[in-house]
């Protein structure tokens, strides 16, 4: 074990941080509460009717602070499965889950709905649409030029979609309202769960789980794609089929995390970079490493967000803030483990 500790040790410990982060993030943000009044809330609300006769505290931590922590947990745990997908199967650990473009096509199809003024849920169905659609057309035009080497000819591929996708954004930027539509269209951008309603958490929670519990199934095969496609058919592996469903696995929950939260960088690139100076590259041992850690950071960091100051910090300004300078140092101490 490259952390020197057992692995379920490991996971173990990584759990009891997580369950602490949760009891931590109930009782930050603009309301404190102490440990007392977060119990006192929790038991308080449970079972009953919170739009009756319930005090302050037990309507913000229920209200706005649960769904909060799920969608963090949810995102967190989604957008790091999906990087350790993606980075096992182009065999590139600097692969993040838009590779093929999806946050720029869900990106695009937030900022036309905002420009369009759709609704809440329109902006985020259109961005979760917009997010499919950007992938479809990487892997039709993958799929018109099969005689080149696959890998290759998708990444290329997702960087000319996405960069036509984020010429688009911009026109429409420069085309919105600069005081009803602008300031919207950037705030959606820069990411956030200040929005987030428990109604929106469950629907995002059962289409994750609907596509990490076939990755979580064919976690023994992944590790086969590390491999060069001549040597794992030769072992029997459907190359073709295995990426496939990977790529759809992975692009569902990358985009149904920009639909939930805007664009946030970093998580899918970050943690399995963490998760294998701990376990490894092996993606059995990896995939649970990367959905606690991933949830994890995503709950600190939005904590943080929602903590320092008196104004909101955008969630994807501040993983970029401390998942930069984290990724670098992450890469000096693999060099130096080398």
């Amino acid at each position: 074990m490259k952390s020197g500790l057992s692995y379920g040790l490991l996971l173990l410990l990584l759990g009891l941080v997580l369950a602490v982060l949760v009891v931590f993030a109930l009782g930050q943000g603009a309301y404190p509460l102490s440990g007392t009044e977060v119990l006192r809330a929790l038991v308080t609300g449970f079972g009953s009717d919170l739009a009756v006769g319930q005090d302050q505290a037990v309507r913000v931590v229920w209200d706005l602070r649960l769904p909060r922590i799920a969608a963090a947990l949810l995102v967190g745990a989604a957008l790091s499965t999906a990087g350790a997908a993606y980075q096992t199967m182009f065999r590139n650990p600097l692969v993040s889950p838009d590779i093929l473009g999806v946050s720029s096509g869900a990106g695009l199809g937030a900022i036309l709905a905002i420009y369009l003024n759709f609704s809440l849920f329109g902006v985020q169905m259109a961005a979760f649409v917009g997010g499919l659609l950007a992938v479809g057309i990487v892997l039709s035009l993958a799929r018109m030029l099969r005689h080149h080497p696959p890998i290759l000819i998708l990444v290329l591929a997702g960087m000319a979609v996405g960069t036509l996708l984020g010429a688009a954004l911009s026109l429409i930027k420069i085309l919105a309202d600069p005081y009803s539509q602008l300031p919207s269209m950037t705030f959606w951008l820069l990411g956030g769960l200040s929005a987030v309603r428990s109604c929106e958490v469950w629907p995002a929670a059962l289409m994750v789980l609907a596509c990490i519990v076939p990755v979580w199934l064919l976690r023994w095969r992944i590790n086969v794609l590390a491999l060069q496609d001549e040597e794992a058919r030769s072992l029997g592996m459907p190359v073709s089929a295995l990426r496939c469903l990977l790529i759809v696995c992975a692009t569902l929950m990358t985009a149904v995390c920009v639909a939930l939260a805007g664009i946030i960088g970093w998580v899918g690139l970050l943690i399995p970079h963490a998760a294998r100076l701990l376990v490894g590259p092996d993606f059995s041992r990896l995939l649970p490493v990367c959905l606690l850690v991933g949830a994890a950071f995503l709950l600190l960091t939005d904590t943080l967000a929602r903590s320092i100051g008196t104004l909101e910090l955008p969630l994807g300004v501040l993983t970029a803030l401390v998942g930069a300078p984290g990724f670098l140092l992450l890469l000096a101490r693999g060099a130096r483990q080398r």
